[in-house]
């Protein structure tokens, strides 16, 4: 082993630099000209190294992709200044920090789909469009208001560990916190950020590292943010996995079940009248009599039992039969599969607005996830298209929109035996830095990570009360990728902007 190291040390190294191109473009926003610079490429991530307790330098470790946007002229002076205020330096402008999940997700959906200047053209409802895909300039992108920098995490987009060095050591819960943490902290020092306001977004498992960085990014570096937008979050794995023994995914799913079968018309006709007064209904039996015959478990009478049953068919939309065949636990890959079986068809997780074609309508697993395959095409052909062409970025990589073997080969090792939670790193946060501001977006039919398992997240954060007005919640009729279906995203660029101007301005 020895042996193998030092002959590792004796070959020569390949000097690993960095690759920037810039680019030049403008955008109409709210009637206003904004010209900007797009800074595309890699950053190289190196790690300190040292022998014998003697610092030695620092070696590269992996070529971290970004796609960087900044207002050219700081024409305004941030978030909510009025067109011909005192101009703003460049290093003072709010900038975001934007990343997906997955873990395996590269940055492309709230690139194109939400916050750049550039969008990938879906239809009003976020349906699958005809190939070939266009993108066209986005009237709801957030650069009017903040400077914007997409990551993709190693082993997603065009991310890869250095030669010598494995992506695989990148897949694991702590070290993807302290990576990607690492190259904002290196981001902000090269392009003179630190007394920018500050802000992350993260969407899916991207709102799981933007929790953990809370706490990474202000006790490793000292970098304290402004805000955190959190899109479609989960921080308690707890409350989403579907473990024998573990009932709160299925209290806490339920809304979401009956919000899906409201949008497919398979509830009785008074709660087909109107969505928010039925999901009132469905919240208010999840926690109190649901959660009460839960926990009662065997020791619920036959009247009771019925009760249940009776009340979960008609907030599902299921048969009384199948729910009591499912002994009154709905799973939610199985309620994909039964809420349309007898049309042949499947609801999207991702967003239960949509329907999938089944061979096999008989059976208990979906051919595939029809809100997943409703985007993939669209948003991976527009940006290749896009990296190459308009920001004039060349690389014969494949850029890894989704990776599948990051996320099989991801490792919660620090969580054996107990479900990953950052919560907590959240609430240290923000009691560290009481002026850390907090948004959730949540879509009514999202069922990876439904709305009310994030408002019991929340409402378990314990967080000091007064720092609870320091967090706020808004809702929209789509699903997890609220933002594919336009009227949600209009009013989402509407909420964050609303939202980084009061973690500024702070009154």
């Amino acid at each position: 082993m020895a042996e193998e190291q030092a002959k590792k040390e004796a070959e020569p190294q390949v000097e690993i630099h960095d690759q920037i191109v810039e680019t030049k473009h403008s955008i109409v926003l709210n009637g206003q000209t904004i010209p900007y610079t797009v800074t595309t490429g890699t950053l190289v991530l190196k790690e300190e190294t040292e022998k014998e307790g003697v610092a030695e330098g620092a070696k590269p470790k992996a070529s971290f992709f970004f796609i960087a946007y900044t207002r050219d002229g700081a024409a305004t002076g941030g978030v909510g200044a009025e067109p011909g205020s005192v101009p703003t330096p460049p290093n003072t402008r709010p900038i975001t920090f934007s990343f997906n999940g997955g873990p395996g997700s590269s940055s492309v959906w709230l690139h194109l789909g939400l916050l750049g200047p550039r969008r990938t053209a879906m239809t009003d409802i976020g349906d699958l469009p005809p190939p070939p895909y266009q993108m066209v300039d986005n009237e709801y992108s957030l650069l009017d208001v903040s400077d914007l920098v997409f990551i993709d995490p190693v082993g997603t987009g065009y991310s890869r560990a250095v030669t010598g060095e494995k992506d695989k050591a990148f897949h694991a819960f702590k070290k993807d916190i302290e990576s990607v943490g690492d190259f904002i902290r290196l981001y902000t020092t090269r392009y003179g950020r630190w007394l920018s306001p500050k802000f992350l977004i993260g969407e899916s498992y991207g709102t799981t590292r933007a929790a953990g960085l809370s706490g990474y990014l202000q006790e490793r570096h000292g970098l304290y943010l402004n805000g955190i937008m959190l899109i479609s979050s989960i921080l308690d794995f707890g409350t989403a996995d579907f473990n024998v023994g573990n009932d709160l995914p299925h209290i806490l799913f339920l809304p979401t079940f009956t919000a899906t079968a409201w949008y497919h018309k398979k509830l009785a006709a008074d709660l087909q009248q109107d969505l928010r007064a039925t999901l009132t209904q469905a919240q208010e039996f999840a926690l109190n009599d649901y959660a009460n015959a839960l926990m009662k478990g065997d020791a619920l009478t036959d009247k009771q039992r019925a009760q249940i049953v009776k009340k979960l068919a008609r907030l599902t939309g299921l048969t009384p039969a199948y729910i009591e065949r499912t002994n009154l636990r709905i799973d939610i890959f199985r309620f994909i599969k039964e809420l349309l079986r007898e049309e042949r068809r499947t609801v999207g997780r991702l967003d239960s607005r949509f329907r999938g074609i089944e061979r096999d309508a008989a059976g208990e697993s979906i051919e595939n996830d029809p809100s997943l395959s409703n985007i993939m095409g669209p948003y991976t052909a527009t940006f290749y298209d896009y990296v190459r062409r308009e920001l004039k970025f060349e690389s014969d990589l494949p850029y890894e929109i989704l990776s599948f073997k990051v996320n099989t080969q991801w490792s919660f090792g620090d969580h054996e035996n107990k479900y990953v939670n950052v919560a907590e790193t959240l609430r240290k946060a923000m009691s560290i830095n009481p002026h850390l501001k907090v948004f959730v977006a949540n879509g009514y039919y999202d069922l990876a990570t439904p709305y009310f398992a994030t408002q019991y997240t929340f409402n378990h954060l314990g967080l000091d009360a007064s720092l609870r007005g320091n967090v706020s919640m808004a809702y929209y009729e789509a699903g997890h990728m609220m933002y594919i279906h336009l009227p949600s995203l209009a009013q989402l660029k509407e909420d964050l902007v609303k939202f980084m101007r009061g973690a500024i301005h702070e009154t």
